[in-house]
């Protein structure tokens, strides 16, 4: 609070009274208020309608300042941390993919490091689309600065997510070990938890035997169709060239053996074909080009294609269905392996489960797996094998929900890979039974697992598992891995590692010192 100032000492002035500022305001009061004289409130002038009036318009003529496409972003801006890390990764094996070398015919590739840095930016700000991040390219200025002038397109991008497993390995593996070789993360404890992803599949699209059986032969006879359709458009094609080399031939034998006239019954076909060759009629026909016929042969594999995948995968769901159950198993015609599966709002819709380990230490992502079973149980004992075999070392401890704890997992884990396991034990149906005390059909791992849960010490250490895993899976989802754009298991799983990077590239900003 301010202090008060002291008054001075003297006569105190005051404000004039009304009278005083404006005599001519002396008069009986208002009812309102007191009388304000007209020096003091001028009326306004009534502009001239008939004047036209004066306006701002915009002129689209005007020159902007000058400027680098360095300066489109404050040095101190998100996307220019991204680059740097990106300069420092070793994509070699994106480099020894280009055929633009040296004097070799064809235009200069796209630098794989600009692809990986524009995705990794893209991911970390919540765009999953390839034609989303294309006109980002275009307008925002931060993917701007990015491509720096070069031109990408939608396809490209598209490619480069789902192309390129291997380099995807061994780009989590690169993020990982970064932060593990500076101390910063730790491959001794780590946490695990499953995510349903949206698949990109109707719920119209799951068929059952008897139907996809019939769309396989639909498919069948449209593949056959169209390529009857397309080797009786070669013929009608060729035809006519062909007639024009005879005759040109049999008009002047002394040309026959040159290899400079063989090329000229081209141009004599078009000047002596008549007005009603086939091949005019297939030109003024509104029957469909070649290329339009080739895209629609395309197609029509790739559908039967997709039914073919729906068929093979029919008696693994059929093997799930138990004999007593009436009901007929179903897969999707546009994604054969999504699975409907149960969503967190109690909604069954074509998913995929993604799998996310996650170090206690530092909540960096060391193993990733997408499956296509809703539950998690049998999926602990895969993913410690996978970060055994990416970092050659494997986890002493694993925090797992509910989910996972199955027995027989359990004691697979604890027996033969030597990892702790920290899972709720399940609440027993009677209220006096003790969940924590050993039953008398419990393997020595399993007891010794129910008997570790009950102490403090477990459910200390089992507190930094929602804290890490489901940590994670939210973060995922805030960056917009709530449906999957893609279609494939193959393709569903590079996305999922993409985001994986992406977390871990943040996590390298947030745990490494960053430059003043």
């Amino acid at each position: 609070m301010r202090p008060k100032r002291p008054s001075k000492q003297g006569t105190v002035a005051h404000p004039p009274t009304l009278e005083e500022a404006c005599p001519s305001a002396k008069g009986p009061a208002s009812v309102v208020g007191p009388i304000v004289s007209e020096a003091a409130c001028p009326t306004l002038t009534e502009p001239d309608r008939t004047a036209q009036p004066r306006l701002s318009v915009p002129n689209r003529q005007h020159l902007l300042s000058a400027m680098t496409i360095d300066e489109l972003v404050e040095a101190e801006h998100p996307v220019r941390a991204v680059w740097s890390y990106v300069l420092e990764l070793d994509i070699t094996p994106l480099y020894d993919r280009i055929r633009a070398r040296g004097s070799l015919a064809g235009r200069p590739a796209i630098d794989p490091r600009l692809l990986v840095a524009l995705w990794l930016h893209a991911t970390l700000s919540g765009f999953t689309s390839a034609r989303e991040l294309n006109d980002l390219c275009i307008h925002h200025d931060a993917f701007r600065w990015l491509v720096g002038g070069v031109s990408v397109n939608y396809h490209t991008l598209a490619d480069c997510r789902t192309d390129n497993p291997e380099f995807l390995e061994q780009l989590l593996k690169q993020s990982v070990e970064v932060l593990r070789q500076q101390g910063l993360i730790d491959l001794d404890r780590v946490a695990q938890d499953g995510m349903r992803v949206r698949a990109s599949a109707g719920a119209a699209s799951f068929r059952r035997r008897q139907t996809l059986e019939g769309l396989l032969q639909e498919a069948q006879a449209e593949v056959q169709r169209l390529r009857q359709k397309l080797a009786a458009t070669a013929i009608a094609l060729a035809a006519p060239q062909e007639a024009a080399m005879e005759a040109t031939l049999a008009s002047s034998p002394e040309l026959a053996g040159t290899a400079t006239d063989l090329a000229a019954p081209q141009e004599v076909a078009i000047e002596s074909t008549p007005a009603s060759s086939p091949e005019l009629e297939l030109a003024s026909s509104p029957e469909p080009s070649r290329q339009q016929q080739a895209a629609a042969m395309r197609h029509a594999e790739e559908r039967l294609k997709r039914v073919e995948q729906a068929l093979e995968r029919m008696p693994e769901l059929e093997a799930k269905i138990k004999p007593n159950e009436k009901k007929e198993p179903r897969v999707s015609t546009t994604d054969p392996q999504a699975t409907v599966m149960k969503m967190a709002d109690g909604g069954y819709r074509p998913a995929y489960n993604v799998e996310y380990s996650t170090t206690c230490k530092g909540q960096v992502i060391v193993g990733v797996d997408v499956v296509t079973v809703g539950s998690d149980q049998g999926q602990l004992s895969p993913m410690l094998e996978q970060v055994n075999n990416r970092f050659g070392q494997r986890p002493q401890e694993a925090l797992v929900d509910g989910g996972y704890a199955k027995l027989q997992d359990i004691e697979k884990v604890q027996k033969e890979m030597n990892c702790k396991v920290y899972a709720p034990v399940s609440k027993p149906k009677k209220d006096t039974v003790d969940r924590h005390e050993p039953k008398a059909t419990d393997s020595k791992e399993v007891a010794e697992w129910r008997t570790r849960m009950g102490t403090p010490e477990a459910k200390a250490i089992y507190r930094q598992r929602a804290a890490t895993a489901e940590c994670v899976n939210a973060q995922a989802r805030n960056r917009g891995l709530g449906q999957f754009l893609v279609r494939g298991l193959e393709k569903v799983k590079a996305t999922a590692t993409w985001f994986a990077i992406a977390h871990n590239v943040a996590r390298s900003f947030a745990l490494q010192p960053q430059p003043a």
